[in-house]
Parts: structure tokens; C-alpha cells; sequence
């Protein structure tokens, strides 16, 4: 679908900054939304399967041996992990689940581990599945699709004219050619990006219309949260104001894209995260973000709700979505893990049956690796004729 305003609307658009105008724009992004997705919502959820130690040197991220942050760290998660984290995510009312990795490529070892948990995951769940690995050729994303993927997220992260301020380690074309893998293997893509890296206004909507161009399933918008140590760490929040009318603009460049709000919504936003709902999103990345907190998935449900939004599965959006229907599986019905953990508790004490889930939780399980010394950042100038 084409978008629904042109660059020279789009950029008087992001000049306004009265709320009277934006709760206006807010009111045209939101009739888009309604005409094309109705009540449907699209609820997201993640697992960082694998954190820290990255090398490259996106600004943004405390991940990066460019930081001056604290490592988040931790290794691979086996399979069985996964599936416990998915059917977490499950029982919070997700509709999928993304299993994330840092780094911009996973070895040949940890690639089968996230194989083996999409397997696990579309076996046992009625969830549909995302990964996000970085950088892939066609054979490994038609390996995930075999697996029971069905969907790839790989950011731009910001326009093409600013890239080279955001990355120098990790090539914009290159981002462009692993999208293009995954469309060839037949699998959806999820493409989007981070607000408020330094970007100008302008760029803002070069990055909505070259994301129009590339026409992705989906599309991510995540909010600067900015982690101290890192290039970007110093930056100030945005106006929620400011933030809204983006979403809106964003929604309308792409109509038919399901837009989801991810990292940073709680700080940037705050009491505005409903308005942000109305500018036109799908649904939202629930609870916990790669490194940080979020909201708890009632808090994520009420807001769409109080839209007279549906966050219940529907066809379209995760109930049933294994290739095959097993034996004993309603469909779309999740299973009752607790009726199962009592059936083979001793006949005698069925309420002494107990149900282990080991859950990563960032609050209290993510441990930090503290740098002995950060190599100075790439030249992003010299760069710059290279993207």
C-alpha cells in the first residue's frame, strides 16, 4: 500500500509541535490503523538468548567493546530454556515471540541451538516465531524457516544519510542485503528502527519512506533510552509530544505495516504510552527489553483494551499457527502445564506437584562484565563514502 502522505506533508508534519495539532494527526494515524487492521492487535515478546560481548560498534548499544558500559553478559541459552521463556511469554497473553542474539552473526554452534529452540517452540506452543541473529545468508534463512520461523527482524536503525554516525562496523548495505535474504527464503521481515540518535527531523522521514520502500511485515520503533558509557549516553529523552506525533507520521508512510512500539517506550513516553497506541501501533514489545525493564504485560493489555482494541489471539495473529495440528491440541489453545505437572504428582498428594520454570530475568539474573579497556571508537567520517 502506498503511503498515504507525501515527503514535503511528512516533513511540515514533523514541524508541529502544538498538542492540539498532534492529537489531530494522532485522530488520521488512528482511522488508518482502524481501516486496515480493525480491532486485531499483534503482541510481541522476547528472549535475549544470547548477551554481550559484541564487536561492533553500533552507539547505541551498552553490548558494544566500544562501551564504556558495563557488559551485559550472557552465554547461548539451550533450546529447553527457550521453550520455558516462550511459554512465559505465552501465558502473558503474547501473540509471538523473538528469540534475540547480540553480535552481528552466531556461530555455527549457537545457530543450531536457536534452530533447536524454534523447533521446541513451534511444537510445544501456539505461538508464531521470530529471530533476530543479525546478519544472514539465504541458506541460513531458509534453515530458520525449516525450523519454524516465520518471521526475521534486522533494523536499519536509522536513515542512510545518518547511518554512518549510528555504525561503522556493520555495513547499511549489508543490513539491505540480509533483508533481501530473508524475503528470498520466503520468510516476513521486520525492519525498523531508533528515534533520537542525533537524527535531524528530516532524516526522520528519509527513514520512513526508505522503510516504505523496503515494505516490510513489520515494523519495530524503538526510543533512544540512552545507556551511560555508550556514543549516545548523554542524550536527553524525548518530548512524549514529539514522540507520538513520529509514531503517527510513521503510520502514516506505512499504512499497511503492523508497527509495534519496542525499547524505550516507558522512559521516553510515560503517561502518553495510550496516545502512542492510538497514533497507530499494533501491538508493543511486552515485558522485558533486552537489558531493560518494561511494562508488565496487564499494563501492556489495559492500554489496548481501553481502545476497544482485541488482544485476544485471532487467525491472524498466532492461533494456530504449527504447520501441522497435533493429536490432543485444540486449536489455538494453549497447553495446561500445571494440569500436567499434577498428573504425575503421586495420586495421593496431587497438590504437592511442582512445576520448575527457569526464567532469565534481567532485573536480578543479567550479570555485567566491567571493561578493563574500550578501543577507541571507528572513524565514522572515513566511513562515510563506503556505505
Amino acid at each position: 500500500m502506498p503511503p498515504l502522505i507525501t515527503r514535503e506533508e511528512a516533513r511540515r508534519l514533523g514541524e508541529i509541535e502544538d498538542p492540539v495539532e498532534i492529537e489531530a494527526l494522532v485522530e488520521r494515524a488512528w482511522r488508518a490503523r482502524v481501516e486496515n487492521f480493525g480491532d486485531a492487535t499483534d503482541m510481541c515478546s522476547l528472549v535475549n538468548a544470547k548477551s554481550g560481548g559484541c564487536a561492533e560498534d553500533c552507539g547505541f548499544c551498552a553490548q558494544s567493546r566500544y562501551a564504556e558500559a558495563d557488559t551485559p553478559m550472557h552465554a547461548m541459552m539451550d533450546p529447553e530454556q527457550i521453550l520455558q521463556h516462550a511459554r512465559a511469554a505465552e501465558a502473558a497473553g503474547a501473540h509471538r515471540f523473538c528469540m534475540v542474539t547480540q553480535g552481528q552473526g552466531l556461530s555455527k554452534r549457537d545457530f543450531e541451538k536457536v534452530l533447536a529452540g524454534a523447533r521446541l517452540v513451534a511444537e510445544h506452543t501456539n505461538l508464531k516465531r521470530c529471530a533476530s541473529i543479525g546478519h544472514m545468508s539465504v541458506q541460513r534463512a531458509q534453515a530458520l524457516k525449516e525450523a519454524g520461523i516465520q518471521r526475521v527482524h534486522h533494523n536499519v536503525e536509522t536513515a542512510e544519510s545518518y547511518y554512518p554516525e549510528v555504525s561503522t562496523t556493520v555495513r547499511y548495505e549489508g543490513r539491505l542485503r540480509t533483508i533481501e535474504a530473508v524475503r528470498e527464503a520466503g520468510l516476513e521481515t521486520c525492519v525498523g528502527g531508533i528515534l533520537n540518535l542525533g537524527e535531524t527531523r528530516e532524516q526522520r522521514v528519509e527513514m520512513a519512506f526508505q522503510l516504505a520502500g523496503i515494505n516490510p511485515t513489520s515494523v519495530p520503533i524503538n526510543l533512544l533510552n540512552p545507556r551511560p558509557g555508550t556514543k549516545f549516553g548523554d542524550r536527553e529523552l524525548l518530548d512524549p509530544w514529539e514522540v507520538v506525533k513520529w509514531i503517527a507520521i510513521f503510520r502514516l508512510v506505512l499504512p499497511a505495516a503492523l508497527f509495534r512500539l519496542c525499547g524505550g517506550r516507558v522512559e521516553n513516553l510515560g503517561d502518553l504510552q495510550a496516545m502512542a497506541v492510538k497514533a497507530g501501533l499494533n501491538g508493543v514489545m511486552m515485558g522485558n527489553f533486552l537489558t531493560t525493564l518494561g511494562n508488565t504485560p496487564e499494563e501492556d493489555r489495559s492500554m489496548f483494551e481501553e481502545l476497544g482494541l482485541n488482544v485476544a489471539r485471532q487467525p491472524d495473529n498466532g492461533a494456530n499457527p504449527r504447520p501441522d495440528n497435533r493429536s490432543g491440541w485444540l486449536e489455538g489453545e494453549t497447553p495446561d502445564v500445571i494440569s500436567e505437572a499434577r498428573s504425575r504428582a503421586a495420586p495421593e498428594e496431587p497438590d504437592e506437584a511442582t512445576l520448575e520454570v527457569h526464567l532469565w530475568d534481567p532485573a536480578s539474573q543479567l550479570r555485567f562484565q566491567r571493561k578493563r579497556t574500550v578501543p577507541r571508537r571507528p572513524d565514522g567520517a572515513a566511513n562515510r563514502g563506503r556505505r
